[in-house]
């Protein structure tokens, strides 16, 4: 017997597995399973996919680009971490970037998307450019996110993926 759900994710720093935990949590069936995402992964597992990834440039990694354009007759619900700010507009861009890659066939649910943090690296980089004078107004913009960004994913962004879920579950009839 298929199972119902399958949260699948990407996570390169821990936090979108994070946000898969609580997905995964939220979801209210017996019949689920998470796993991380890999080119290995089998496709045909469940019903309905949770596919999480973390965002590099506007958009995901291949592997969640290559497992979600070979599915077909699910239903998809994606989320993700960014931590490039928690701006509803940019999230909105990944979104449409990244769902665009899910065939027609497929009932797309959504996309859930909060800011994560990022590694020190990042900030070494733009305190770097501080120092040289380099893109002085928007560096210091950078930093201010990175260290707002920090904070995250915390518990409302938890609680913000349940409501999530609960609005994917509504969708495909789970709750009258």
């Amino acid at each position: 017997m298929k199972m119902q759900f399958e949260v699948l994710f990407v996570s390169q720093t821990g936090n979108t597995e994070k946000l898969a935990k609580a997905v995964f949590e939220a979801i209210p069936s017996k019949s689920k399973e998470i796993q991380r995402l890999t080119r290995d992964t089998e496709l045909d597992l469940a019903e309905t996919y949770f596919i999480g990834f973390w965002t590099n440039h506007g958009t995901c990694s291949f592997e969640v680009l290559d497992y979600i354009s070979e599915l077909h007759g699910k239903n998809i619900a994606l989320f993700g971490t960014c931590g490039m700010g928690s701006d509803a507009e940019y999230y909105q861009r990944i979104s449409r970037q990244v769902s665009a890659f899910i065939p027609d066939d497929n009932q797309y649910l959504g996309t859930f998307l909060c800011q994560g943090k990022m590694p020190m690296s990042v900030r070494n980089k733009y305190e770097e450019a501080l120092t040289r004078g380099d893109y002085d107004s928007c560096t210091r913009k950078m930093i201010r996110n990175f260290d707002e960004a920090l904070l995250h994913p915390n518990q409302t962004d938890y609680e913000e993926a349940k409501k999530f879920v609960e609005g994917v579950m509504l969708k495909i009839g789970i709750y009258q």
